[in-house]
């Protein structure tokens, strides 16, 4: 959520090179953090589902919570551990510098889009845990 204020405040910043050092000094402070929470918290849901016996869930259509959690956990993952160190932030510093205004807007768009599926796994999981949606 964070990044949802922080990039269209960098976006009206003047220099680009400011643009570029603000980001990656505020990213860098983050990174370690996002890492470490996204790695408990895979860490902490295979061990609920080893210690549950849970894994029968992922064949039941009405925890479809479940495998957006799991595919939410996997597409941050791969972001954070894969993409970014090895692609992601060469192609960002090579863009930044090119067009800082319309890599900042994709940014933008991709993390509204990555909240925004977050959000609906969060509604659903808090539905699906509570029985609301379905009827035995």
């Amino acid at each position: 959520m964070v990044t949802n204020v922080l990039i269209p405040a960098i976006k009206k910043m003047k220099s680009k090179d400011e643009q570029i050092k603000t980001f990656e000094t505020i990213e860098g402070t983050f990174a370690l953090q996002a890492k470490v929470t996204t790695l408990a918290t895979g860490i902490t849901g295979f061990y609920m589902f080893y210690a549950l016996d849970a894994w029968e869930r992922y064949l039941d259509y009405r925890f479809w919570w479940i495998h957006a959690m799991t595919l939410v956990w996997i597409i941050f993952s791969l972001i954070l551990y894969v993409l970014e160190p090895l692609v992601l932030h060469k192609v960002f510093k090579k863009y930044a510098h090119e067009n800082p205004a319309k890599t900042f807007r994709i940014m933008h768009r991709m993390h509204w889009v990555l909240l925004l599926v977050s959000l609906i796994t969060t509604a659903g999981a808090v539905a699906g845990s509570h029985a609301w949606f379905w009827v035995k």
